[in-house]
């Protein structure tokens, strides 16, 4: 061995004899290095290239999802509450125990509304039988209505006719006492005529006693007639008293259409009042099916508050029924995250409690921030601003059967990456 080396650095002082002058020791070295490890050579420029590349991949990897770890599983905490008060008899679930949509949950007593259905039932027959009576009335009162009209009509027409023929007697009358009365006149100058006569012997006694019973019988006639017209003018008064009386009872006949429409308008009434005992009835009816108390929707029950023997009243909360079906992710963003993130983006959901990962979408992004929203925002005061960065709630929904098993619960922590490319 000691042979050999001092054979191999008499070659290399050899060998540096003949290099030229020009090469530094530096560079004999590097190319003495560089012909005898030709393979570390090629190692290291392929772990140069596998690092670049690695790199190129993980910044690609690490800029194309945005992740947080201030985020939790929401979902609907649907209050069941009671719509009637009484007294619970029965409670019918415990808490944690899985319900279906419309199970019975709790039964209040019933005895109470059962007794007020009762009466509203018979309010309501009583007001349908009295709407029916008022109807029946309607079309009988119409007919006679008709039927008094056209009489009363019939009446006043048949007493003004009759007025016109009593006023023709009278003039008929006046008439005949004229012409008694021009007779009357003629047979008392004729009788005092033949009387003068009859005193000279001129005339005869039978002649005189004719113009005596003439001059009477024209008396008598104008007697007659003056009586026939004071009776034709009393007729005539009576003939205007029935008018009078006839149009009397045209004007009452004449009511008989507005007689019908209050009965109408009663009619109307009753079965206003028959609507509103049916709604009563209605209510009561609602009111006995509120006394067994069901569940909204499909999910577990939890925070139950009631127990049996309590008294309830209306809108008191019993429980609630958690929709495990029903849960998106509520992932609390800083504003700087989400300058990439668009709706229905993929996004993966990791679950502490089970350790999976859940796929999901990118639902919706809020409309302000977590800080706005609260119940006490902040105000920073003038020369007192801070800047922070905000954190915007996104809604994240799972994928269609990813909940199926029921073991995601509102509440627990996640942690979701959006994949923004």
């Amino acid at each position: 061995m000691p042979e050999e080396t001092t054979g191999t650095e008499e070659r290399t002082q050899s060998d540096r004899a003949d290099r030229p002058a020009t090469l530094s020791e530096r560079d004999l070295r590097w190319r003495q290095f560089q012909s005898r490890s030709p393979r570390l050579r090629m190692f290291l420029i392929i772990a140069v290239v596998v690092l670049v590349v690695t790199g190129f991949f993980l910044w690609r990897y690490f800029n194309s999802y945005e992740s947080t770890d201030d985020a939790q599983i929401d979902g609907h905490l649907n209050p069941v509450s009671a719509r009637v008060g009484g007294h619970v008899e029965r409670l019918l679930v415990k808490d944690n125990q899985y319900v279906k949509a419309g199970q019975p949950l709790v039964e209040i007593d019933a005895r109470d509304y059962q007794v007020l259905v009762a009466r509203a039932q018979a309010d309501y027959d009583n007001a349908l039988a009295e709407a029916k009576a008022a109807g029946v009335n309607v079309p009988i009162t119409s007919t006679s209505t008709t039927s008094q009209l056209a009489a009363a009509a019939a009446e006043v027409a048949a007493a003004r006719a009759a007025l016109a023929g009593a006023q023709q007697q009278y003039e008929a009358a006046n008439a005949q006492l004229a012409q008694a009365d021009a007779n009357n006149v003629k047979a008392q100058n004729d009788l005092a005529r033949y009387k003068q006569l009859v005193s000279k012997q001129e005339i005869s006694q039978q002649q005189y006693d004719q113009a005596y019973a003439a001059a009477q019988g024209g008396s008598a006639a104008v007697d007659a007639s003056r009586a026939a017209a004071a009776a034709a003018q009393q007729q005539i008064k009576a003939a205007r008293s029935r008018v009078t009386e006839a149009e009397a009872n045209m004007r009452a006949a004449r009511t008989g259409p507005q007689q019908v429409k209050a009965m109408r308008s009663r009619v109307q009434s009753a079965q206003a009042l028959v609507e509103g005992k049916k709604a009563a009835l209605d209510q009561a009816k609602l009111n006995l099916q509120y006394t067994t108390i069901v569940s909204p929707v499909e999910g577990v029950v939890t925070n139950r508050t009631v127990e049996a023997g309590q008294n309830v009243q209306p809108g008191q909360e019993l429980m609630r029924v958690i929709n495990l079906d029903d849960i998106w992710v509520t992932a609390n963003f800083k504003e700087t995250q989400l300058r990439d993130m668009r709706a229905n983006q993929p996004v993966t959901i990791h679950v502490d409690t089970t350790g999976r990962e859940y796929k999901g979408h990118l639902d919706s992004i809020a409309a302000a921030s977590g800080s706005i929203t609260s119940l006490l925002p902040p105000e920073n005061a003038t020369g007192n601003f801070v800047k922070i960065v905000q954190r915007i709630p996104v809604k994240i929904t799972f994928d269609r059967g990813e909940t199926r098993e029921h073991v995601l619960r509102p509440g627990m922590s996640v942690e979701p990456k959006v994949w923004i490319r």
